[in-house]
């Protein structure tokens, strides 16, 4: 692992998208996180890989190594004010800047709104709200310095509608909306955008995990749950992948124009067309 920003910021790979940008990615030690640091360090960032499974971290980043790109693992609980304090300084400190900002990292927990206790309901907003609020307050301050930076939260189709048995995470979700247009308003002096992907049904760990859930809660097969609720509102019935995701989230961070700020992409086949 380089320890100076010569070797990463030096304009090797120019004819990358992201050659030479430092991103930070919360998450990223599987699912849509680890496809969004392998797309990114696939067109020439250097990838801080944050994820609170160290041996899943340590996995991606030498993935990434192995293909050619640059990472660095990096133990990370996103709900620990200091560590992610630390990991963003400790970034800037080694490379000279952080460029983008991927807060990535979510749980899930699927009943009714009515048995949800209340340290379930912190714990939801810890881990969706106020880290990104952490992380986005510790980077801001460098990105100014640099007048310069991307900020991407990932929401969901549910930062615009709401389903059953999952009210806490359409709340943060919802909350991530807000936080992107205030930075997006903030920032803007500073060369500083924030935007909100909105993927649909990723088939993730997190949503399989979901589907005997929502089968038992409903009385009906975990094929039932994928047609007729997951996918119901698509317009082909079909997953998105967390390589679409990957996608999206590489066009907002490799945009030369500042003018894609405080938005959101919905990536979902069709769910929620907004």
């Amino acid at each position: 692992m380089p320890d100076a920003i010569g070797p990463i910021r030096g304009g090797r790979h120019m004819d990358k998208r992201l050659a030479g940008r430092i991103a930070l990615i919360t998450g990223a030690g599987g699912g849509i996180g680890s496809a969004i640091a392998r797309r990114y360090a696939g067109e020439g960032a250097y990838i801080v890989v944050a994820d609170s499974n160290e041996a899943s971290a340590r996995s991606v980043a030498e993935g990434i190594r192995n293909d050619g790109g640059q990472a660095w693992p990096a133990p990370l609980d996103v709900t620990n004010e200091g560590q992610v304090i630390g990991i963003v300084e400790d970034t800037v400190a080694r490379h000279g800047a952080i460029d983008i900002l991927v807060s990535n990292a979510g749980i899930q927990v699927v009943q009714p709104l009515e048995q949800f206790s209340y340290e379930q309901w912190q714990q939801m907003m810890a881990v969706h709200v106020h880290a990104a609020f952490v992380a986005t307050r510790a980077c801001l301050p460098h990105m100014y310095a640099c007048d310069a930076g991307t900020i991407i939260y990932m929401g969901s189709v549910h930062s615009k509608t709401a389903s059953m048995w999952k009210g806490p995470y359409v709340v943060a979700k919802h909350a991530l909306l807000g936080l992107a247009r205030a930075v997006a308003t903030e920032g803007a002096p500073h060369g500083v955008r924030a935007n909100v992907i909105c993927p649909g049904f990723v088939r993730t760990p997190l949503v399989e995990r979901q589907i005997p859930e929502l089968a038992k809660s409903l009385s009906i097969s975990t094929n039932e749950v994928i047609r007729d609720v997951m996918l119901t509102d698509t317009v082909d019935g079909e997953f998105t992948t967390v390589s679409d995701v990957a996608e999206v989230a590489l066009f907002l961070a490799g945009s030369s124009s500042n003018a894609l700020t405080g938005q959101s992409v919905v990536v979902s086949h069709g769910w929620v067309m907004a």
